[in-house]
């Protein structure tokens, strides 16, 4: 109990944004898909100053957990197909990298300050840290993990921001590539992201990438569990001796 409440007490600006990180999306999706289906015509033919004005307000809206980065994928799929998804990859790089850099300015290390003092589940977190790479790619692979949700979590944690950046790309790639190419087949945008009907074969996928994400995930924490009680009771060993 008294770690929890000195964990509330010097890092509450972190836990209010975490908090504000997961419910944020629910409104700023529905603001989205009511102004676009409004304003379809704005986007039918979008010239490349109208497309980079788009990207600039959705990698925005991404980083600051105002959108879903599913519904940014349908959206920007459904208004300029094909020719849109580098602009959209590079988009959820900006938006990655934006979220890393403002979780570090509200937390300051706060939080690893605080574990520094219980000194197993410091240690637990270093070794996590340790495996960064693909903590961040087990992370991306489940569609059910909020983006902006864990881009704060894995900076505070201390994530290597190029490991960071290189492995949320390619952690997202499968399911960005899926629903992008939902999104080009679509005919209405609203419609798309009420229910974007992912079919058999959708639900499959999501199903087997939340599977991967989660089993890999126990693995790296128990491995890293482990790896600290073997280092705690080789140490306690050497005090004996």
């Amino acid at each position: 109990m008294a770690f929890f409440k000195e964990l509330f007490q010097q890092n509450t600006s972190t836990l209010v944004s975490l908090v504000l990180l997961t419910l944020l999306p629910l409104a700023g999706d529905s603001v989205l898909a009511w102004s676009l289906h409004e304003n379809q015509t704005w986007l039918a033919q979008p010239t490349a100053w109208q497309m980079l004005l788009y990207f600039i307000v959705v990698a925005a809206t991404m980083t600051l957990s105002l959108t879903h980065t599913t519904v940014v994928v349908l959206v920007t799929a459904f208004f300029f197909g094909w020719q849109g998804f580098a602009g959209m990859l590079l988009t959820y790089m900006l938006a990655a990298y934006g979220g890393y850099l403002i979780a570090h300015s509200l937390d300051q290390g706060k939080l690893i300050q605080l574990l520094e003092r219980f000194p197993k589940a410091h240690a637990v977190m270093h070794e996590l840290r340790r495996d960064s790479w693909r903590l961040v790619l087990l992370t991306r692979l489940s569609p059910v993990l909020p983006f902006a949700l864990i881009t704060f979590i894995l900076a505070v944690v201390g994530v290597p921001r190029r490991q960071f950046l290189t492995a949320s790309v390619i952690g997202m790639l499968p399911r960005t590539l899926f629903f992008y190419w939902l999104g080009t087949k679509a005919q209405d945008v609203l419609l798309l992201i009420q229910d974007p009907d992912t079919g058999t074969a959708g639900k499959v996928l999501v199903v087997v990438l939340m599977a991967v994400s989660l089993f890999g995930l126990y693995f790296l924490f128990t491995r890293a569990l482990k790896r600290v009680l073997a280092q705690s009771a080789e140490k306690d060993q050497r005090n004996s001796d």
